[in-house]
């Protein structure tokens, strides 16, 4: 069984699941989401999103392959280039973390390490560029489709709330150094990658 680890392109965007392929939640204001969604443009902002962030910032996804499949992937970015993060009563995200947008691994490919080989890939991108955290809005009631990490989930694997809300709480990792994002996040991390599904519900890992 051959895996292989690669940064998401134009060109391989289409391997991502069909519902995320199009998916806008994240790249796209509420208003501009929603005139996507009605004009049925909302694959074409995809491309552009990942194009202009590869551009101007660099790699923002991976995608893990099985034996030439695609079996999960991981979307982020700093939250300048992230239009939704500055929509929620918790905004904005800090100016020295990167977003957690989303993140899955097909059901079938569950439990195989490929949160872990996703989650390697990930924290040696964001150790070069020396980031200091990682952050997520979380969701309390788990009702927006899988776009975001419930917030409960978030708390059981580090992470620490730093704006309380009702129903969107902020939360933050801190990633004090390289050696630590692999010996004490990546597990945690693997097991949010792991856990969660297009129907925003969590699995055992």
């Amino acid at each position: 069984m051959s895996r292989r680890l690669v940064n998401i392109t134009l060109d391989n965007l289409n391997d991502l699941p069909h519902r995320c392929r199009g998916c806008v939640f994240w790249e796209l204001d509420p208003v501009s989401r929603d005139r996507a969604l009605e004009s049925g443009d909302s694959g074409l902002e995809k491309e552009a999103w990942i194009s202009s962030t590869l551009l101007e910032w660099g790699s923002c996804g991976k995608i893990v392959y099985v034996d030439n499949v695609p079996a999960g992937f991981v979307l982020y970015a700093p939250p300048l280039y992230v239009p939704r993060s500055v929509a929620f009563p918790t905004s904005p995200v800090s100016a020295d973390a990167v977003l957690l947008m989303t993140a899955h691994i097909l059901p079938e490919f569950s439990g195989g390490g490929l949160g872990r080989m996703l989650v390697q890939g990930v924290a040696k991108d964001l150790t070069r560029r020396t980031v200091k955290a990682i952050e997520a809005f979380g969701d309390l009631k788990g009702e927006d489709g899988g776009c975001m990490v419930p917030a409960d989930y978030l708390l059981s694997v580090g992470f620490k709330t730093i704006r309380p809300h009702h129903r969107y709480p902020r939360l933050r990792l801190e990633l004090k150094s390289a050696l630590s994002w692999r010996e004490d996040v990546e597990v945690a991390l693997e097991r949010l990658l792991g856990s969660m599904t297009p129907e925003g519900a969590l699995r055992p890992v």
